[in-house]
């Protein structure tokens, strides 16, 4: 009996090595190939929310991160990153979140030129009701849309509201407090930037390994 418990084992410790080995092998191969997906859909989303016209360097490659919790919604650093053209600084990519979704944290990222004009803002991820919240995604709507030309004229600017608080930008049939979010998270990103230009586009490059 003993005899045979060690037989088994020695079997099941011998699958188990073989199975993690199997997965370390898996890992080592694919990870690879999931970090040039990650980086390919990073440079569509930063095309999007920064013109081409306005920069000339690699985006992902000029990444810094920042931390304001006021601004950015988060005590974690967020990246952001820096455009350029003919060595000038143009503009900047913000990631930031709005901690103040209907059904949680929603992140995004805002796209701003030298004037503070907002370029454009992509939302990265969220867990908003679909049919209602999900309307601030470009599969679903182009609400998002909105932003893009818009400035930020200081924290008093009542346009940066949904129309239900006052303010210019639609809010959504049934799901007022998705969008009344995204609004606040983009002007207080827009805010941050245009108080700190200076000293954002001074900051180390230091993504790397984040």
């Amino acid at each position: 009996m003993l005899n045979a418990m060690k037989k088994n084992g020695g079997i099941l410790a011998i699958f188990a090595l073989l199975s993690t080995s199997l997965v370390a092998v898996t890992h080592l191969m694919t990870a690879d190939k999931i970090e040039e997906q990650q980086q390919k859909q990073l440079l569509k989303i930063l095309n999007q929310v920064v013109p081409a016209a306005n920069h000339d360097n690699e985006l992902y490659k000029s990444c810094t991160l920042l931390t304001n919790e006021a601004a950015l919604g988060t005590t974690t650093p967020m990246p952001a990153y820096i455009a350029e053209k003919n060595g000038q600084k143009t503009g900047m990519a913000i990631e930031a979140i709005a901690p103040d979704g209907y059904s949680g944290a929603i992140k995004l990222i805002v796209g701003l030129d030298q004037l503070g004009v907002v370029t454009g803002v992509r939302i990265l991820s969220h867990n908003e009701t679909p049919g209602l919240g999900d309307k601030i995604e470009t599969r679903v709507s182009n609400w998002i849309d909105s932003f893009t030309g818009k400035k930020v004229n200081g924290a008093d600017d009542a346009r940066w509201a949904v129309r239900k608080d006052g303010g210019e930008f639609d809010q959504f049939t049934g799901a007022t407090i998705t969008p009344r979010a995204v609004v606040g998270a983009v002007k207080r990103v827009s805010l941050y930037y245009q108080n700190n230009q200076a000293a954002l586009f001074a900051q180390p490059l230091n993504c790397q390994g984040e």
